[in-house]
């Protein structure tokens, strides 16, 4: 393990202002989060505050919360959540000099929304190969050496046998000595032996196995009959 526990403190946050007023991040104020396992999932719908909380997870330990490798640091414009400001992690004994040297420090942070542009600072080209191509360069020649992964939905542009890849390279980078944290809406991915799993919803955060997970009941209703879904939403 590198992180075992990430958390923020926020003197008196107003609960009617975002992010104060997600669940998750709530939570996240008054316990924290502690991580038990090499992998760890965070599931939720849209809005529920997951990306919310790898984001600062990813600044909590000094990757640029635009995206990007341990060494580098962008200029951007691109707003972040109060939450990152505030973000703290606690390191594991073998990740305390990743988590105060830069010099030090190991991993990166993929998030859908600017990967393309992380890549491209990165010399991965993802101009010359798809978007999913680019994405699965990233995993085979960034997520190699012990450090923090951070993903935000790197199933967006991943297809099913990609996907298989990614969990391939997560297996192999964990087995190394790495520790990755992944945002997802995937069931392929969530289904990773030993890996631990936080549901984000309207009551925070909750620990619940795979079977259990809405998304996965969701997916497996869906494929044994679409039309009991696809009749509340076709005309």
């Amino acid at each position: 393990m590198i992180v075992e526990r990430a958390y923020a403190h926020v003197d008196s946050p107003d609960p009617g202002e975002w992010p104060w007023s997600v669940p998750c991040v709530r939570q996240f104020l008054d316990e924290g989060l502690r991580f038990e396992a090499p992998v760890t999932f965070l599931v939720g719908e849209n809005g529920s505050g997951k990306s919310t909380l790898v984001e600062a997870l990813a600044e909590g330990f000094g990757l640029d919360s635009y995206g990007g490798s341990a060494d580098w640091t962008y200029a951007t414009s691109r707003g972040t959540s109060l939450l990152v400001y505030r973000a703290l992690i606690h390191a594991a004994p073998r990740g305390g000099s990743m988590a105060s040297s830069r010099s030090a420090r190991s991993g990166f942070f993929l998030r859908a929304e600017t990967a393309l542009d992380a890549l491209e600072r990165e010399s991965l080209e993802p101009d010359t190969r798809s978007h999913g191509e680019g994405f699965l360069a990233a995993f085979r020649e960034k997520f190699v050496v012990p450090g923090l992964y951070v993903m935000d939905e790197p199933e967006a542009a991943l297809s099913f046998a990609s996907c298989l890849e990614l969990l391939g390279h997560i297996d192999q980078l964990v087995k190394a000595g790495g520790q990755v944290v992944c945002a997802t809406h995937s069931p392929l991915l969530t289904a990773l032996p030993g890996a631990d799993i936080v549901q984000v919803g309207e009551d925070g955060m909750e620990r619940v196995r795979w079977a259990d997970l809405e998304l996965v009941d969701h997916w497996r209703r869906y494929l044994a009959d679409p039309q009991a879904y696809l009749r509340h939403v076709l005309g």
